[in-house]
């Protein structure tokens, strides 16, 4: 499973590495809502009660299981894909510099660092979203979701390296995340993304070598969340 780990997270580190820059800009208050379109007509509602909104407040689109595997298939594992669509979301453009906020209800898998690194990741930046869903799910396909309303807003599309990454930094962090927790994990791979420009001219043997030891050793991930800190390293 290590070895599993390890080939994610270097994954992570080499789309990283050709990551273009991000999305435009956009209207302060802009919304959409993306609804799964497995959820009935209870589901819905519950739903709406979960964004504090009504139905018709923000423009709806809708997501499918097809829309979802678009991203996550070959990825994310099967069973966190599942056959419906189940996660919502409602994504509020905020002004500009004011960051991202994610706030998560019924969502057992993905937390909201790890969304806001994966949205940072493919481009979204300014944003307030609410990740939902009916009941406890992973959370996974609701990135999907996320994409669809940001285009919608922006009328233009992300870029796709730039979303795989997203998708790709998202499974990656909730897979480290069951062996290390997902406090622990956000570090480790924020710290890797910090120090990118030490492994460019590694060689793929030495770039295991210290991907392994920022798994293993204790010494190495501290140094790691100490990067994403702002802190300097002796």
């Amino acid at each position: 499973m290590k070895k599993k780990i390890l080939s994610l997270a270097m994954a992570v580190c080499m789309l990283l590495c050709t990551l273009p820059a991000g999305a435009t800009a956009m209207e302060q208050g802009d919304a959409r809502v993306t609804i799964g379109a497995d959820l009935d007509a209870e589901e819905r509602t519950k739903v709406y009660a979960d964004f504090g909104i009504e139905p018709g407040d923000a423009i709806e689109i809708t997501v499918t299981n097809a829309d979802e595997r678009a991203y996550l298939e070959g990825i994310a594992p099967e069973k966190k894909i599942g056959k419906v669509a189940l996660s919502c979301t409602y994504i509020v453009i905020g002004e500009p510099g004011s960051g991202l906020q994610i706030t998560t209800k019924h969502i057992n898998w993905c937390t909201s660092e790890m969304y806001i690194n994966a949205l940072t990741t493919a481009g979204i930046t300014d944003a307030k979203v609410i990740v939902t869903a009916p009941f406890d799910v992973s959370g996974t396909a609701a990135l999907t979701g996320i994409y669809k309303a940001y285009e919608d807003i922006t009328g233009s599309s992300l870029n796709e390296i730039a979303k795989a990454v997203g998708v790709e930094e998202l499974i990656t962090t909730g897979n480290l995340a069951e062996y290390i927790g997902s406090e622990e994990a956000t570090q480790l791979v924020n710290g890797l993304k910090e120090i990118l420009d030490q492994t460019q001219t590694m060689t793929d043997e030495e770039a295991a070598a210290f991907l392994r030891l920022a798994l293993t050793s204790e010494e190495a991930r501290a140094y790691l969340k100490k990067r994403t800190e702002g802190g300097k390293s002796e």
